[in-house]
């Protein structure tokens, strides 16, 4: 029974850490050691329920170390008691930690005996709960695994194919050979190959030019106003961040200039004309274009949108956040969860919802893909405005982070979203991280977190379909479910020797 006990102990430090694997650590191969140890736990267990119990304690592991800004956000921006801020937090991982449970026990309850088979059936169920995760209750994909390998691992190669969660196979698939190569001890050669060739593919994939460059680069300024959060909605602070946007914005001879989500903390429609027509008039001298990110009353008045709002040489144009935080821009099941709005000081909680089919926006020359925040973590809504966009913006509010390792894990995904997409990401936040990156996934520049400033540099545009673009996650699904199909026709089998 200590037995027991000491390894589920263990079993939860190897989840938390796993967390070393994203950013700000970037040590990509810890989850591949991490994850084999899980593994070996879930191979050796003597039932499902065991098996179960290790996957939920890694995943407590993983999420209570690796999403602590969730705290901040509830405790210290906004204002839940710190009690029930802690019990919220504990909630959620437990919830989060459910889906690595659930494949550890089906992958127990199969009783799989092919060491192959088991494999890859392990690394298919991981990724089909893992996407589950990201897609249930409007989802919640932070820390897909996948992640951890950007942008230096070999296996960030797969992810302009497959995507995000086809890494986490990969990943995962790496793992369960790298356990079974020392179950089996180190001559068990075949292991050891084929690990290799993984990740030799992976590397040799790198190399592949899957877009190309189009037109000639454009000068950008990604604003970063550093408005603090408890200060952003006071009615005595808005011309000072006002004055701090123009001046960012009137110092910049850049063609495209952006700004941080809702960073005139005002509705469009009661912002001083003359002071959206003075910032325009300074983008048509740079002959480009500025998006501002403000509120949005719609024409009937009873609904406001999470917009950004563009001015300049092109005709105006705006976006409208379609993918909302959960709690946080919206209150699902309002008669149920409808308290919780008088207990969170959240301004603007409860935001309707942009169209699904918004099409890219015509800006200095480019065709610009807008996303707000929250949205970048959706891979395959990101690509609904691929192959058009010849480059990326995301805008973000990360103060509602603090300085915890949440702004860093954010950047992350928006390398992994220019990696799938094949496009540049611009990335402006109010305290950051700001940031160009490549269309590789790369942080080519990046300006001080919580510093008042502006990145001032220069974006390619790309043209071109990566394999990710042209089929979402429909590739990586149909080949899990694939391997699934194969473990039950597996098990099927050795349970019908066993009768």
């Amino acid at each position: 029974m200590h037995r027991i006990y000491l390894k589920l102990i263990i079993t939860f430090l190897s989840g938390a850490l796993t967390v070393l694997g994203f950013a700000p650590f970037y040590l990509f191969p810890i989850p591949v050691i991490t994850l084999a140890l899980l593994l070996g736990f879930w191979r050796k267990s003597t039932s499902p329920l065991q098996a179960a119990l290790f996957g939920f304690f890694f995943g407590m592991g993983l999420f209570s170390a690796g999403v602590t800004w969730i705290y901040v956000s509830l405790h210290d921006f906004g204002a839940m008691p710190m009690p029930i801020a802690v019990f919220s937090l504990i909630i959620l991982c437990a919830y989060l930690a459910l889906f690595p449970a659930l494949s550890g026990w089906i992958l127990a309850k199969l009783r799989i005996v092919s060491p192959v088979i088991w494999a890859l059936v392990a690394a298919a169920l991981w990724m089909l709960f893992e996407w589950l995760r990201g897609s249930l209750f409007t989802g919640f994909p932070w820390l897909a695994l996948g992640y951890s390998q950007v942008p230096s691992s070999p296996l960030a190669g797969f992810a302009p194919i497959i995507g995000v969660y086809g890494v986490s196979l990969v990943l995962l698939l790496s793992a369960a050979l790298l356990f079974l190569w020392f179950e089996q001890g180190l001559r068990a050669w075949r292991y050891s190959l084929s690990l290799g060739i993984i990740w030799l593919g992976g590397f040799c994939l790198q190399s592949i030019d899957w877009v190309k460059p189009i037109g000639e680069p454009v000068t950008v300024s990604l604003l970063q106003g550093n408005i603090a959060q408890d200060l952003k909605w006071r009615e005595d602070h808005v011309v000072k961040t006002m004055e701090t946007y123009a001046r960012l914005i009137l110092e910049s001879d850049s063609r495209l200039i952006v700004t941080p989500e809702i960073a005139i903390p005002l509705f469009r429609n009661i912002v001083p004309p003359a002071y959206l027509s003075h910032l325009a008039a300074h983008a048509r001298e740079n002959e480009g274009d500025i998006l501002i990110g403000m509120a949005e009353h719609a024409s009937n008045g009873s609904e406001y949108y999470n917009t950004m709002f563009s001015f300049g040489t092109s005709p105006d144009q705006h976006y409208r956040k379609h993918h909302l935080v959960p709690f946080g821009e919206f209150i699902p099941l309002k008669p149920v969860f409808g308290w919780i709005i008088s207990v969170l000081e959240i301004p603007l909680s409860d935001f309707s919802r942009g169209s699904l089919d918004q099409q890219p926006l015509n800006l200095a020359g480019q065709r610009v893909a807008v996303n707000i925040c929250y949205e970048d973590v959706f891979g395959e809504e990101i690509i609904r405005q691929l192959p058009q966009a010849t480059m990326l913006v995301n805008v973000s509010n990360d103060a509602w982070f603090g300085r915890s390792i949440g702004p860093r894990q954010h950047l992350q995904i928006s390398q992994m979203r220019a990696l799938e997409a094949g496009r540049y990401m611009l990335r402006a936040t109010n305290t950051g991280v700001t940031a160009i990156i490549n269309e590789r996934g790369e942080v080519l520049d990046e300006i001080e977190v919580f510093t008042t400033a502006a990145l001032h540099g220069t974006a390619q545009g790309f043209s071109g379909t990566t394999p990710y673009v042209r089929f979402g996650n429909q590739l990586i699904l149909w080949l899990a479910g694939l391997l699934l199909f194969t473990g039950l026709l597996s098990s099927f089998r050795g349970l019908r020797k066993t009768l």
